[in-house]
């Protein structure tokens, strides 16, 4: 008989030091994309990063003009699903500015696009229409009009509130008891719980950058070697 609380672990030596998602997270029910159950998104752009985390998923968004060759680097070197940001369509070009990066997205291989919370319906609806992907939506006020952000084709409800994230997806759970939620967990254990129990589907984190990781490691070096000189 097998114990099913027990997961053995098997790790290469290499990868003694990636970056742990918070454990919090696995009470999440997950969100199942063609096929596959997502519970963690690392929120990051860094190649070093995404190649050295736990997190089912990458979700990749940064402020700037939405870049193909961007999406195309961070697709190329993920082993794990990429969910990329396409901005909003607003200013010049209009719609073909988020309609484009979005094909380009899922013609590079990532499982779905994120839009800003400012994007218009008919940019959604022309967005979903042209790909095969997720829609994903950014929600960061709760006076968002998720109806009609749903019927013009967002698939997913992606929450960024800060402290206030629980009380958006209270009440998107009042109205869409169903729709897939991710959403932002906060800083511990404690708000990750939170959140999940608000009832989002799947969790990101911010990891931290690699300046201070590097920086970390740097000064674990010097007090190691700052015993040995002393022994």
């Amino acid at each position: 008989m097998t114990n099913d609380a027990y997961i053995p672990e098997v790790r290469g030596h290499l990868k003694k030091n990636i970056i742990k998602l918070p454990d919090a997270i696995s009470m999440a029910s997950g969100v199942k994309i063609n096929g596959r159950i997502l519970r963690s998104f690392i929120f990051t752009t860094d190649v070093a990063t995404i190649r050295n985390n736990n997190a089912d998923a990458v979700i990749a968004i940064y402020p700037f003009v939405p870049q193909p060759i961007i999406t195309q680097a961070i697709v190329s070197v993920a082993d794990v699903p990429v969910f990329c940001g396409i901005g909003s369509g607003a200013g010049a070009g209009g719609i073909k500015r988020v309609v484009n990066p979005a094909k380009h997205a899922e013609y590079q291989g990532a499982q779905g696009v994120v839009v800003s919370a400012n994007i218009s319906n008919e940019a959604v609806a022309e967005t979903a229409s042209a790909i095969d992907i997720p829609v994903i939506l950014t929600v960061i006020s709760e006076n968002t009009d998720f109806k009609a952000r749903l019927e013009a084709g967002v698939s997913i409800l992606n929450v960024s509130g800060a402290a206030n994230t629980p009380a958006i997806i209270r009440k998107i759970r009042s109205e869409y008891p169903y729709v897939p939620i991710i959403a932002t967990g906060g800083p511990s254990d404690e708000t990750i719980r939170q959140t999940i129990e608000a009832g989002a589907n799947a969790i990101t984190y911010t990891p931290p950058t690699s300046g201070i990781l590097s920086a970390e490691k740097i000064s674990k070096s010097r007090e190691l070697e700052t015993r040995r000189s002393g022994e």
